[in-house]
């Protein structure tokens, strides 16, 4: 309660808090922990929530008695209605860019902005596992695509990023390339090692990132999607 007071007292008036959650696991039970989040920023600390984005990416732990957990959430509080908000940097290409309206006044014209549509609510982006060229020593690391998105829609150009939990320096490195500003912090020194080292790359503009595309279909020349000889038909890990 003391970080999300003091997030909100240092955020300006046009700013924007956003708070990543997941689910907390136990022996199989389920609770959701963003209603927690929502508790907090909105009825303790009267922010308005602008919205509820899931993250969902493809890989994670299976799960044998429940679908394996693939989402988390980010909650994205407001702390009046005038708030920054550029739509257009974010715009993802047309699903159908030669619709057309069918009816009315605009019969014939194109339906789709020709920037790009909203990208919605829903991203898909990969997490930071394995051979990800993202991938540090920091178990829980962010896809810098995750924060870039939300640093270019709810930020000015040279705005100011805050993350207090900066982890392995995410927000902080998105930020960097952006060219914003950024003011972090971290409990465990090996992680704040790692930041460092990471906003360094970042403005020597030699990070290594995965770039915010969809994912694509697998190879199937590739060693990864053939089935090893030794695995028995129909074995495999839930």
């Amino acid at each position: 309660m003391r970080v999300a007071s003091e997030a909100v007292r240092v955020t300006s008036s046009a700013g924007s808090i956003c708070w990543q959650v997941g689910n907390f696991v136990d022996q199989g039970s389920i609770q959701p922990l963003d209603y927690i989040v929502y508790d907090v920023f909105a009825n303790q600390l009267g922010l308005t929530l602008r919205n509820r984005i899931v993250w969902t990416f493809g890989h994670g732990t299976h799960a044998k008695r429940r679908f394996s957990g693939r989402h988390e959430t980010v909650l994205w509080f407001t702390k009046t209605n005038d708030y920054f908000f550029d739509l257009d940097a974010v715009r993802v290409p047309q699903k159908y860019p030669g619709k057309r309206h069918y009816k009315g006044p605009q019969r014939g014209q194109y339906s789709g902005n020709p920037l790009g549509k909203n990208p919605g609510d829903v991203w898909d982006i990969p997490n930071v596992k394995a051979k990800h060229v993202e991938k540090t020593e920091h178990p829980c690391q962010f896809p810098l695509a995750l924060a870039k998105r939300l640093i270019t829609s709810l930020t000015p150009k040279g705005g100011l990023v805050v993350d207090p939990y900066m982890g392995s320096g995410t927000a902080g490195a998105a930020a960097i390339t952006l060219g914003r500003r950024f003011i972090g912090s971290d409990l465990e020194e090996k992680y704040v090692d790692i930041a460092r080292d990471r906003l360094s790359k970042a403005v020597q503009n030699k990070l290594p990132e995965r770039p915010d595309i969809p994912v694509r279909t697998p190879v199937p020349t590739e060693a990864v999607t053939k089935r090893p000889r030794h695995f028995k038909e129909g074995q495999g890990n839930g």
